[in-house]
């Protein structure tokens, strides 16, 4: 049985659809990361997988619980973090991990057994009574993660949990992922970095409702129907007009200081683009065909969903 399975999941909010007939099912063990702008509809849809907010059409259930239908027995199977971190500041650690084994019905027999297990799964020994409003972000962020899987959650949501997090924290962090997918739980987690979605084991592409996308990150690259080129260049606002206009471009994106050139067919090589921009008497100083990047994958496919939506409004 899948931990999270929807079928046709549709929320609308008057005659706004926030999430567009979405489906596709999570695993146990599993680490599927949502992709999408902000507005796309991935809290949406992790509220309606939560309990929190009524689906109005479509089918969804979570550890086997059914969304519309028992709400409530779905609160008890799953754990929530937000990139707020629902802690008390003015508590210490080892407070705010009592007080949630509280909220969560935690046998009192069992309690002290489980916070041990989650201070040494959080790195946190030895900060036991340390005041929340005085940890690091990235310990603040531990601790969070901690309250959500006291209970032991066979499904854990995670909406932009590492936003505002140091690099070295968010590896830490996405470590700890690990261990609990490790030992089954399944996970979906949102994210806007995509070094991150690089490490789920499968990613959904949500844009304006629709989830538009969806594989491993391997397979997901292999949508580019073409090549991707790194283009260097003295003038790179300049060069990215020229080459959007040559045939056979789909896209032209900021890559750090570079250019990423999405090709349509293979027939667009590395010598027209050189040619094109040095006869607009721009300097190149390097331009290779590299691997697509799942940044390249994103800002393809959602070129290729706003195509299809003005084609449709037309």
């Amino acid at each position: 049985m899948e931990a999270i399975l929807t079928q046709g999941l549709t929320k609308k909010f008057g005659a706004f659809v926030a999430v567009d007939n979405v489906s596709f099912s999570v695993s146990a063990g599993e680490v599927f990361g949502f992709l999408g702008p902000n507005g796309a509809g991935k809290t949406t849809t992790i509220r309606m997988l939560c309990g929190i907010l009524p689906p109005t059409a479509g089918q969804a259930l979570v550890g086997g619980v059914d969304v519309m239908k028992e709400p409530q027995k779905i609160r008890g199977n799953i754990g929530y973090m937000s990139q707020r971190f629902s802690l008390y500041t003015d508590l210490t650690v080892a407070e705010n991990l009592t007080l949630y084994a509280g909220i969560y019905g935690i046998p009192e027999n069992a309690v002290k057994r489980r916070l041990k297990e989650v201070m040494e799964l959080s790195a946190l020994v030895g900060k036991e009574d340390a005041l929340v409003v005085d940890l690091p972000t990235g310990w603040r962020q531990r601790l969070a993660l901690g309250c959500a899987v006291l209970h032991e959650p066979e499904v854990l949501f995670l909406d932009e949990p590492t936003s505002g997090v140091d690099p070295a924290a968010r590896q830490a962090f996405w470590e700890l992922i690990y261990q609990l997918s490790s030992q089954g739980t399944a996970v979906l987690v949102t994210t806007h970095y995509m070094e991150e979605a690089e490490q789920c084991n499968r990613i959904g592409m949500i844009f304006a409702g629709r989830l538009v996308a969806m594989n491993t990150p391997t397979l997901l690259k292999e949508r580019i129907p073409g090549k991707v080129y790194e283009v260097e260049a003295g003038d790179t606002i300049r060069a990215s007009e020229i080459m959007r206009q040559l045939p056979g471009i789909a896209e032209v994106s900021p890559f750090g200081r570079r250019l990423h050139v999405l090709t349509e067919t293979d027939t667009t090589t590395r010598t027209k683009l050189r040619q094109a921009l040095t006869k607009a008497g721009i300097t190149v100083s390097s331009l290779e065909q590299v691997a697509p990047s799942l940044e390249d994958v994103f800002i393809y496919v959602a070129q290729e969903t706003a195509n299809e939506n003005n084609k449709k409004h037309r």
